[in-house]
C-alpha cells in the first residue's frame, strides 16, 4: 500500500462538502446529523478530509491510508446512523482507532 499525495484533491472536496452539508462549523464540531446531511455520495470524501485534519482543521499529514480510510467509511456510516445526535469526530476517531488496533495485531502497521 502506498500513501496517496492528495493535497489539492482534499481542498476541493472540502469545499464541495462543505457546501452540500448546508454547515458552516468545521468538521471537528459535526453531529452525526450533520455528516448524513452530506450527499451519499460525498460521505467518503468528508470521511478522508476528516481524517487527514486535525481538530483544530489543521493538516496532520499530507498522505492517506486509503486501505484503512475505506475501512473505516462504513464503520463511520453505520454508527452515525445509529446515534445521529453523537459527535462525528468522536466516531471517525473510534473507528480509526478499532482499525489500528486490528492491523497491529494482524502484525500490519497503517
Amino acid at each position: 500500500m502506498k500513501p496517496v499525495y492528495f493535497i489539492a484533491a482534499a481542498a476541493l472536496s472540502f469545499y464541495a462538502t462543505n457546501g452540500l452539508a448546508d454547515t458552516k462549523k468545521p468538521t471537528s464540531k459535526w453531529t452525526c446529523e450533520d455528516f448524513l446531511a452530506v450527499d451519499d455520495q460525498f460521505q467518503p470524501k468528508v470521511i478522508y478530509w476528516s481524517s487527514a485534519q486535525s481538530k483544530k482543521g489543521k493538516p496532520l499529514a499530507t498522505d492517506v491510508d486509503i486501505e484503512g480510510t475505506e475501512k473505516v467509511i462504513p464503520m463511520v456510516i453505520d454508527d452515525c446512523k445509529k446515534a445521529p445526535q453523537e459527535s462525528f469526530w468522536s466516531k471517525l476517531k473510534g473507528a480509526w482507532k478499532k482499525v489500528e488496533t486490528d492491523a497491529k495485531s494482524l502484525g500490519k502497521k497503517l
